[in-house]
């Protein structure tokens, strides 16, 4: 597979937009990985929120910059502010990018704002259903595929300017500073570790009843599958952010059995590590749902909002996918059991 004809011949300066949240950048590290493989001597920036630095420090070996989004009208992820959108696109103006990738959606909002860029070449996605739709260089958008699977969309857009799929797999790089700072977090709340093997002398179950989007499933819910695999002897681990404390407090009060929080203690790579340690994640569908996936750790995801069909792991084996409707404790309990079956 050759590059479309209509890309500049080797690129050197790339950027590309995704300013969205965790699990959809997760989703799109495939994507990344292809573009990476394509270019492998390019300078690779990644345009998103100011959260994701941390994602592109990570991801070192996929992209070379991390460049601050400030928004953009009609995009609800952060708050317009004018001064800095304009000042934004003057210092994208002067950086004489090769090659523009949008793959922030389905290209109403931001398409035209790229060409502002005034790249050589601009790749992305259009609506197929706006009858206005703006197409700066038709042969290098393709119709948003809207029903597509989040992972496979992105590799099909790399697909469709002629760039190789890498895989649909998802990665995430653990350092040993992960591991140690998972280790001191577990530690500090009891868990017991090995000093040999720096690995939890009993297993222990993540459940991270939080999301600040969409809806949640009940933290009763929660609780009763906490409560009925802590009396299996699992040791059960609360996770979450500072502003999910209160779902997460609300979960533990509910529980019969004991447990412990380490809401708000986790940065995204120890957070990893616990998870990677970790027999099961149980989770909404929501983006350390994605994080489980991407370092392999086994999890039973509840899908109260999202489609499977565009957001599930794609590996069902070693993640399990429940839709609300379903989701009773027995049928939560029975998926953990035939998961752990399966992986172990």
């Amino acid at each position: 597979m050759q590059p479309h004809n209509s890309l500049p011949a080797s690129p050197q300066r790339i950027a590309v937009l995704r300013a969205i949240k965790l699990g959809d950048l997760l989703c799109a590290v495939p994507a990344f990985r292809a573009l990476r493989q394509a270019y492998p001597d390019a300078h690779i920036a990644l345009i998103a929120l100011p959260w994701a630095r941390e994602f592109v420090e990570r991801y070192h070996h996929l992209f070379d910059e991390f460049i601050t989004f400030p928004g953009w009208p009609g995009l609800p992820e952060q708050p317009l502010d004018v001064a800095k959108s304009v000042a934004f696109l003057q210092e994208m103006q002067t950086r004489q990018w090769d090659l523009v990738f949008q793959m922030q959606g389905n290209g109403t909002l931001v398409n035209a704002m790229l060409t502002l860029f005034g790249a050589k070449a601009v790749v992305g996605y259009h609506p197929t259903n706006h009858p206005e739709r703006f197409l700066p260089y038709p042969e290098l958008f393709m119709p948003y595929p809207d029903k597509e699977h989040e992972v496979k969309r992105h590799v099909r857009l790399m697909e469709y300017v002629g760039i190789p799929a890498q895989g649909y797999q998802l990665e995430f790089p653990i350092t040993p500073q992960d591991r140690a700072k998972a280790g001191a977090i577990l530690t500090a709340v009891g868990v017991v570790l090995n000093l040999e093997t720096r690995k939890p002398t009993t297993s222990y179950v993540c459940i991270h009843a939080g999301g600040v989007s969409g809806r949640r499933w009940p933290e009763h819910r929660f609780a009763d599958v906490a409560d009925a695999l802590a009396g299996q002897g699992y040791t059960i681990v609360l996770t979450g952010t500072t502003a999910e404390e209160p779902i997460i407090q609300r979960v533990q009060g509910l529980m019969r059995h004991p447990s412990v929080s380490i809401a708000g203690q986790t940065d995204l790579g120890s957070l990893a590590a616990i998870l990677d340690g970790a027999a099961v994640l149980i989770s909404n569908d929501t983006g350390v749902s994605h994080l489980a996936a991407a370092c392999h750790a086994p999890s039973v995801v509840i899908f109260t909002s999202a489609d499977p069909a565009e957001w599930a792991p794609l590996d069902r084996e070693r993640h399990r996918v429940v839709l609300e409707k379903d989701a009773t404790t027995e049928r939560m309990l029975a998926e953990v059991e035939d998961l752990l079956q399966t992986v172990s």
